[in-house]
């Protein structure tokens, strides 16, 4: 598709999106000066993204870093018909922020762009494009208080040079209204008030959410912490850092290198590996740090589960659900060169990404590659391990603050789909745990339904499988009540996340689980 898009129109009719990619056979080649760049490539990537072609745009944030900007360039190039200058770090960084702010704030940005248009039939009819474009400007405007009028400008400049002349008036005459609103602190929000339901939709759209989420979260936490949970996941992402000590690059050296980069920095409270970044990502990115394989990417959640396994040298673990494999490079990290973890998944593609990533990491040599389902691998390997993890697929309902688009990509039907295979993968799982042998079980879901109600099934039929508390691993306020760990988002300030430690009995007449 990148190499024959040249360029992309859309057809709008009865509310329904057609698109039709023809090549014009002319090569662009003009540079626009009067379009600013990172406006021109977040204005293509959000439209893509929304009307789900993300496999056609890289995306900025990513460990290879280097050379994306000249991606998203050709995909303005293609979409718009027209260049801008190059972008610069500023660009990159100032896109990275705008895109997953646009796409997290959509449902709100739409019920303002709706209220100001002249009717909601305008609103429906309206050009995908013209859309992006409305809903990129009233967010900078609403949510990042940027120079209003310089906005306006630059929008309308947009509309006329990609659309028509007609459009960047439209454009203008919207986001006009909104600097009024907003400079008189009149912006149109719903009144929560009403039933159940219709507290839910008005919170929906306050805080961006799909109004099934919001329902839910409200009758499992109250509408408080509900609203405490949303706004985390509308604030801007914090990271963590894992220094890859395989490499002789401990914490302190991965300071020094971020003191030297200027990126604020603070030490994880919770484990010895890592550092917590709030800006500059994009920096640590084309430092290369991450291309050298000196570090990673990694939640403290996700290595907070990592500690719960447990995994100590001249272990055998296996990693049912591995790719693309930030908790197995931590676990060959802590085996120092000693013991075997087999890195299992279905997913041929993302393995790759883990091997290559163990090779840039050198814990290659105690990683297994093995692509297969578990379900069925389960059952034909005779082999046993000292420990097991199942880090299940799941609803991602705990990282939404960092995966922007999450939110509008999950249905509650998908819950019922997961919970099911999620028990699939348990009972699979725990076919390959030695007699003594440790299973850990986790999510990175904050739904119980996927959590402590999975695990507590999983032992009603499986009585070879004992709760092993938590508590000898991580600080008690990770600890629940039935010895089980979860992070929340609300109160620890981190992605959510939720692990089950279980113990097999080494009696052999609990060899069998029970049907």
């Amino acid at each position: 598709m990148e190499g024959t898009l040249s360029q992309l129109s859309f057809i709008s009719s009865n509310s329904s999106l057609f698109l039709r990619f023809h090549e014009s056979g002319k090569k662009v080649s003009k540079v626009n000066l009067e379009v600013s760049p990172h406006r021109a490539v977040f204005v293509v990537i959000v439209l893509l993204f929304l009307i789900d072609l993300k496999g056609a745009f890289a995306d900025l944030l990513n460990e290879k870093g280097k050379g994306s900007g000249s991606n998203e360039m050709g995909y303005v190039e293609r979409t718009l018909g027209f260049r801008t200058r190059p972008l610069d770090d500023r660009d990159l960084r100032l896109v990275t922020d705008i895109v997953g702010g646009a796409i997290r704030w959509r449902r709100y940005l739409d019920h303002l762009i709706a209220s100001l248009c002249h009717s909601q039939k305008m609103f429906e009819g309206m050009e995908p494009l013209l859309l992006q474009i409305l809903r990129i400007g009233f967010y900078e405007i609403v949510k990042l208080d940027m120079p209003p009028y310089a906005v306006v400008d630059e929008n309308v400049r947009l509309a006329k040079v990609a659309l028509r002349p007609g459009a960047g008036n439209m454009v203008n005459g919207i986001l006009r209204k909104v600097v009024l609103l907003k400079e008189n602190n009149t912006l149109p929000l719903p009144a929560v008030e009403g039933d159940d339901r219709a507290k839910a939709r008005a919170l929906a759209t306050i805080y961006s959410h799909p109004v099934w989420m919001v329902r839910r979260w409200i009758k499992q936490l109250g509408q408080e912490v509900a609203e405490k949970l949303m706004t985390w996941n509308n604030s801007d992402p914090h990271f963590s850092i894992r220094a890859n000590i395989v490499k002789d690059f401990t914490r302190a050296d991965l300071v020094e290198q971020l003191t030297m980069l200027k990126v604020p920095h603070k030490l994880s409270p919770h484990l010895d590996d890592f550092v917590r970044i709030s800006t500059g990502m994009q920096i640590v990115i084309q430092a290369g740090l991450l291309k050298q394989g000196l570090c990673s990417v990694q939640d403290e959640s996700a290595g907070l589960v990592v500690s719960i396994l447990d995994p100590q040298p001249g272990e055998t673990i296996i990693d049912c659900c591995a790719a693309p494999g930030g908790k197995t490079l931590f676990m060959a990290s802590r085996l120092r060169g000693q013991g075997v973890i087999s890195a299992i998944d279905i997913n041929e593609g993302r393995l790759r990404i883990l091997k290559e990533s163990a090779m840039l990491h050198e814990v290659d040599g105690v990683i297994n590659i093995i692509h297969a389902d578990l379900r069925e691998f389960a059952g034909n390997d005779p082999v046993k391990y000292d420990k097991v993890l199942l880090d299940a697929p799941c609803s991602g309902l705990g990282v939404l603050s960092k995966r922007a688009d999450l939110r509008w990509n999950r249905k509650l039907e998908d819950i019922e789909v997961l919970k099911k295979l999620q028990d699939e993968l348990l009972d699979a799982a725990s076919m390959l745990v030695k007699p003594g042998g440790v299973l850990v079980y986790s999510t990175c879901s904050i739904d119980p339904e996927e959590n402590e109600e999975r695990v507590e099934a999983f032992l009603a039929k499986h009585l070879e499988f004992n709760i092993d508390p938590v508590d000898r691993y991580v600080t008690r306020d990770f600890v629940m009540k039935r010895g089980f760990y979860f992070s929340n988002p609300v109160v620890h300030s981190l992605d959510g996340s939720f692990a089950a430690r279980l113990v097999r009995s080494s009696n052999d007449k609990f060899s069998l689980p029970n049907q």
